[in-house]
């Protein structure tokens, strides 16, 4: 029996989602998640292709299948060490990252959070600095530097994403290869309704930066998966300290994100009072808007 569709927002519909980590699961046996408030299951071959479907009886989590022998696939995707998959029409390709493509990068999921918030919040969250001395005190900020300096946001139409760029901000802590305090240069990008992009400052290499992307699984309206993948120039750290940093940060994160209200994100400017430091979350609203979605939001009313 096919399972009807509880989400209607065409724009979220026809957008690639991510599922889950492909080094994290074992070749051929089915996975089983959530998305848009539908069960899918996923598998990863012993080559490494994925696959993608609606749950089913006979198709439990944990069986082993040739994924082969599947039929009624959905679009699937392995792109940034993740199955990405739609349930509507989607694009041919998921948005660019350059970088991943470089190979003295290290490549990691950080962790998997779930979280009671919607996608749009969680985001949100993400392109805040002003939050770092409060929340992640002593690691990305720190008492007296609580000052969001100047930067530029601007809604790309070609590109069709957000970039932020100029944001700048002391950290005690940048990251797992610090050894001490700096001003530390940020870029955002947001490519997608629900994903975000990190460039900041190396402490190894001060031509190139490192890359932390948050990539949220949608489950429904007001739940969410992020994914943190991390593609950083980093020799000397183990994975496991690597992840563990920014497992803290977002640890940090979460009861904040979790006691949002209302847990779906207004787009009415006038529902929230904007401060200078939130350029990035009202070109994100705009944005949001202006592609009409309406799925984990409160849209602005008629």
């Amino acid at each position: 029996m096919t399972q009807q569709k509880t989400c209607l927002d065409p724009v979220i519909l026809n957008l690639w989602h991510p599922l889950g980590a492909v080094d994290e699961v074992a070749s051929c046996i089915v996975v089983e998640t959530e998305l848009l408030d539908e069960r899918v299951s996923f598998a990863v071959s012993e080559e490494g292709k994925v696959f993608v479907w609606r749950s089913r009886a006979g198709l439990r989590p944990g069986d082993r299948l040739d994924p082969l022998a599947v039929d009624d696939l959905l679009p699937a995707r392995s792109a940034y060490g993740y199955v990405w998959t739609s349930l509507g029409a989607p694009s041919d390709d998921i948005f660019p990252i350059p970088e991943y493509a470089e190979t003295d990068r290290r490549k990691l999921n950080a962790a998997t959070f779930g979280v009671n918030v919607s996608a749009p919040r969680a985001i949100e969250n993400f392109l805040d600095m002003g939050h770092f001395p409060y929340v992640h005190t002593d690691i990305l900020g720190v008492e007296p530097h609580t000052e969001v300096k100047e930067y530029d946001v601007e809604i790309s139409v070609d590109r069709d994403e957000i970039l932020a760029t100029r944001c700048r901000f002391y950290q005690p802590m940048a990251s797992s290869a610090s050894d001490s305090g700096a001003e530390v240069e940020y870029i955002y990008r947001v490519p997608h309704p629900y994903c975000s992009v990190l460039y900041k400052s190396s402490p190894l290499d001060e031509t190139r930066m490192d890359v932390i992307a948050v990539f949220m699984q949608p489950l429904g309206e007001e739940r969410v998966r992020a994914h943190m993948m991390l593609c950083v120039l980093d020799n000397t750290n183990a994975d496991k300290a690597i992840k563990r940093f920014q497992q803290t940060i977002f640890g940090q994160d979460k009861p904040i994100l979790e006691n949002q209200f209302p847990k779906r994100l207004p787009l009415d400017p006038r529902a929230e009072t904007p401060i200078r430091a939130d350029k990035s979350a009202i070109a994100y609203r705009r944005w949001l808007s202006q592609k009409g979605l309406t799925y984990g939001v409160i849209p602005v009313a008629n």
